[in-house]
C-alpha cells in the first residue's frame, strides 16, 4: 500500500496550489480519501474527505477556499487550494479509510494509510 503527496511548496498569501495523492496497492473504489494536515507545535487536524461514491466533506477552516476531488481511473485525490492564508501553513498528509467505517468528523483514527505529506507554506 502506498500513498504519494505531491504540490506542495512555498506560496504568497492569496496564492493557489493543488496537492496530488496517488494511491497504489489497494482496491481505491473501497476507500475514502481524506486530507490532514499539521502546523509545527499543533495537533493533526482534518481538512476535507472524499468518499469513493464522490460525496466530499470539508472543515469549517477550509470551506468555500478548498476543494477535493478525484480521479478513479487514475487512483489519484487532488486538493484544490485556493485563497490560501499564512495559517494553512503545515505539512498535509493524504490518507485512507475504508468507506463503510469512516465518518464525516475527519478523525484520523478512522483512516488505515498514511501518506509521508507534503510541506505547504503561505508566506504574509
Amino acid at each position: 500500500v502506498q500513498l504519494v503527496e505531491s504540490g506542495g511548496g512555498l506560496v504568497q498569501a492569496g496564492g493557489s496550489l493543488r496537492l496530488s495523492c496517488a494511491a497504489s496497492g489497494f482496491t481505491f473504489d473501497d476507500y475514502a480519501i481524506g486530507w490532514f494536515r499539521q502546523a509545527p507545535g499543533k495537533e493533526r487536524e482534518g481538512v476535507s474527505c472524499i468518499s469513493s461514491d464522490g460525496t466530499t466533506y470539508y472543515a469549517d477552516s477550509v470551506v468555500g477556499r478548498f476543494t477535493i476531488s478525484s480521479d478513479n481511473a487514475k487512483n489519484t485525490v487532488y486538493l484544490q487550494m485556493d485563497s490560501l492564508k499564512p495559517e494553512d501553513t503545515a505539512v498535509y498528509y493524504c490518507a485512507a479509510g475504508r468507506s463503510e467505517l469512516v465518518s464525516w468528523n475527519l478523525y484520523s483514527y478512522e483512516y488505515d494509510y498514511w501518506g509521508q505529506g507534503t510541506q505547504v507554506t503561505v508566506s504574509s
